[in-house]
């Protein structure tokens, strides 16, 4: 402890010596980090649309508020739209892999965009019928989606396909794209881990003319 106590007091009296000027810009350059950090993991950060996987909801080059206080005291819920690292992304956890992914600084881990449509428990469906039209079904009912592109999906289910009848396993969700023709999504790659969530998508703020907030959709 004596050991600790004196390269923390070294460390003080070198820190002391440096030109003043150079340390209210290493504070300030410490102070932006940190609050960076404190921001993105417990409020929200700014977020943009690469893909047309949610049109028409989102379209390419929109930009979003993704909120990230509601994990703390609740789950995600059908109908949400939710930012996430997708199952097959595989995540380091070295310091500097952490820190890029707290601060948003050179991060390159890929994230995905989609719609919340099956919760855990639930039991999930798509019936496709000779016309082509595909419509979800949750516990056995349909499920009312306005927010969907289209119907058709031109994409049918295959074998290779999570298309039910199938139970959602516990603090697992099925996540789809609103624009189910051009979705890569759960349907391929599976159930999502409830830790891969990063937040969810509340505010779409640019450009102006098509700013709108996202409610839950039940």
């Amino acid at each position: 402890m004596n050991k600790i106590k004196e390269l923390i007091k070294k460390i003080k009296e070198n820190y002391l010596k440096i030109n003043p000027m150079t340390r209210e810009i290493i504070e300030t350059v410490v102070f932006v980090v940190v609050m960076v950090i404190i921001i993105r993991f417990f409020i929200g950060e700014i977020r943009w649309i690469p893909s047309a996987s949610m049109r028409p909801t989102l379209i390419e080059g929109d930009r979003i508020i993704v909120e990230r206080f509601s994990r703390f005291y609740t789950h995600p819920k059908r109908g949400d739209i939710m930012v996430f690292y997708p199952p097959f992304e595989k995540l380091k956890n070295t310091p500097w892999k952490v820190f890029s992914r707290l601060t948003g600084f050179f991060c390159k881990d890929v994230a995905y965009i989609k719609r919340v449509i099956g919760t855990p428990g639930d039991k999930f469906e798509i019936k496709t019928n000779k016309q082509g039209k595909s419509t979800v079904y949750i516990n056995d009912k349909p499920l009312d989606e306005p927010y969907i592109r289209s119907e058709y999906y031109d994409k049918p289910c295959t074998k290779d396909m999570i298309c039910g009848p199938v139970i959602i396993p516990e603090h697992q969700y099925l996540m789809m794209g609103d624009n189910r023709g051009n979705s890569f999504d759960g349907r391929w790659w599976g159930f999502l881990p409830e830790d891969r969530f990063i937040g969810r998508a509340v505010i779409l703020f640019w450009p102006f003319n098509r700013v709108k907030v996202f409610g839950n959709l039940k």
